[in-house]
C-alpha cells in the first residue's frame, strides 16, 4: 500500500513514532523496577534455599534475582510500551509527515 498525502498527493511522507519511543521507554524503566521489587520480594524464599549453600548462596541467588527480574520485567514493559505507543501513534496523533507540503495527517480508519 503506497501512502499518499492527502493535501498534495505527494509519494513522499515520513512516518513519524515519537508516542512508541516514549512510551517504550517508559514501559521499559516501569518493567524493569517491577521486576526488581518482584524478585527482591521473592529473594526471601531464594534466600532461604541458598542457605543450604551457606552465605555464598544466599548474596549470589538474591543478587541474580534482581538481575534476571529487572532484565524480563524491562522487556515485558517495553514491549508493551511500544505496542500502546504505536496505537496512540496511529490513532491519535497526525504521526505522518508530507516531505512536500509538511502536512501532518493520521492513517485512515
Amino acid at each position: 500500500m503506497s501512502l499518499q498525502c492527502p493535501s498534495c498527493n505527494s509519494p513522499k511522507i515520513a512516518s513519524l513514532h515519537q508516542a512508541m519511543q516514549i512510551a517504550a521507554a517508559l514501559g521499559t524503566v516501569g518493567g524493569a523496577a517491577r521486576g526488581v521489587s518482584a524478585a527482591l520480594a521473592g529473594s526471601q524464599a531464594g534466600a532461604t534455599v541458598g542457605a543450604v549453600a551457606g552465605p555464598f548462596g544466599v548474596t549470589l541467588g538474591a543478587v541474580s534475582g534482581a538481575i534476571l527480574g529487572g532484565l524480563v520485567g524491562g522487556a515485558g514493559g517495553c514491549a508493551l510500551g511500544a505496542q500502546l505507543g504505536d496505537k496512540l501513534d496511529r490513532h491519535v496523533l497526525a504521526h505522518n509527515l508530507c516531505l512536500i507540503c509538511g502536512h501532518r495527517f493520521n492513517l485512515p480508519a
